[in-house]
């Protein structure tokens, strides 16, 4: 029995080869699929992957403060008397309106009477005496002119002229004083303006200097507000601020920032601000109720799309894009606040600088990328940020 071979070889090259079966053409098919999806993955990183990229560009977040403060008169006076005394009468009381040189208050005036009456005798006595000493002197001048008296005589008379002289001012000017001191039993206001508070009544002995009433001048009117130190950024002079009564919030005045207290409030630590207002209108009276609206500003931080986080290990980060060579590297940052559609960084990235704002779950570090147009996107910049009222 003879063994056919169980493969032959077609040696004869004039002879046309078989065709493949089926089965064997579908795996060579495949083959070369796998090949050619295979050069499209080598050369897809290439091309870079598609990102959305933004610039970032700094700003500072600006929002406004509201704040509850009090109309202040921008000048306060308290008066009181120059000498000591008990008060007879006082008839102002608090709110009434004064004008300057109104009597505010009076004291007994007895003893200054009595001193006024006591100055001119003794200046009527002191003119007698300087007309004796006038005439003595005269006389003796005439005597020594014709040699009837002496050197000695002559002097004591001259002396006696000038000491009555002196004694003739000294009364003068006690009268003066003790009409001075008359005039001070009456306590006068030398400004316009509203009594606001009074610290003495009828029948009380009062001291030099002790205020007697304070008056509110009409000259300026100031609002002031307890300000937190975080919101003392501004100098005196370039905060402008808005004013607004607060049962009333139609009626507004606009001011300046005229002062700012060195020293916090011991209790509630904060600052007493003073605003000059322009115009105020009449009804924004001594001890009103208002509202002041601040602009205020932060540091200069930076704003990024939400969509633009991620995390390196533990911290926040982001992806930066190199513009020469077009990979992305993590950098972490540091969040000051999270809004609803962006986050506000307070360092770790720099203006001008371009991160990947959508796509950033697919990337690792040193990938090439490929940025997509920015139109529609979200600017970066902080100005837009508003902080809440």
């Amino acid at each position: 029995m003879t063994r056919r071979p169980l493969l032959t070889m077609n040696t004869d090259r004039s002879r046309p080869a078989r065709p493949l079966p089926g089965r064997a053409l579908l795996g060579v098919t495949l083959l070369l699929a796998l090949t050619a999806c295979d050069r499209a993955e080598k050369a897809a990183p290439s091309a870079g992957r598609p990102v959305q990229v933004v610039k970032i560009e700094a700003g500072k977040l600006a929002g406004g403060v509201d704040l509850s403060g009090e109309i202040q008169a921008e000048k306060t006076v308290s008066l009181a008397f120059r000498i000591a005394g008990r008060i007879t009468d006082r008839p102002v009381n608090v709110g009434d309106r004064v004008a300057p040189g109104q009597i505010v208050a009076r004291l007994d005036r007895t003893i200054e009477t009595n001193a006024v009456t006591a100055a001119r005798a003794a200046l009527e006595a002191a003119r007698g005496e300087v007309v004796t000493a006038r005439n003595t002197f005269e006389r003796q001048e005439r005597l020594m002119g014709q040699g009837f008296t002496t050197r000695p005589r002559f002097d004591a008379a001259e002396k006696a002229q000038e000491a009555a002289q002196a004694a003739l001012e000294n009364a003068e000017a006690q009268l003066e004083l003790a009409q001075d001191r008359l005039g001070f039993t009456d306590l006068r206001s030398d400004v316009a303006g509203v009594v606001t508070a009074r610290s003495a009544e009828p029948g009380e002995v009062v001291q030099p200097g002790q205020a007697i009433v304070q008056i509110a001048r009409d000259d300026g009117r100031d609002a002031v507000f307890s300000v937190p130190a975080r919101l003392l950024e501004a100098k005196a002079g370039e905060q402008i601020v808005r004013v607004r009564l607060a049962e009333a919030p139609g009626v507004s005045a606009v001011g300046r920032i005229r002062e700012v207290s060195p020293q916090a409030d011991p209790v509630t630590r904060t600052f007493q601000v003073r605003v000059g207002l322009q115009d105020p209108p009449e009804a924004m009276r001594l001890g009103s109720t208002v509202v002041g609206s601040i602009e205020t500003s932060s540091a200069v931080i930076t704003a990024i799309p939400a969509t633009a986080l991620t995390q390196s290990g533990t911290s926040p980060a982001v992806w930066i894009v190199d513009p020469v060579n077009s990979t992305v590297s993590l950098r972490p940052i540091d969040i000051l606040r999270f809004d609803p559609d962006h986050v506000i960084v307070s360092q770790g990235l720099a203006p001008g600088e371009t991160i990947v704002s959508a796509g950033v779950q697919a990337l690792h570090s040193g990938q090439r990328v490929a940025p997509l147009p920015a139109a529609g996107a979200r600017s970066a910049a902080a100005g837009a940020a508003k902080t809440p009222g």
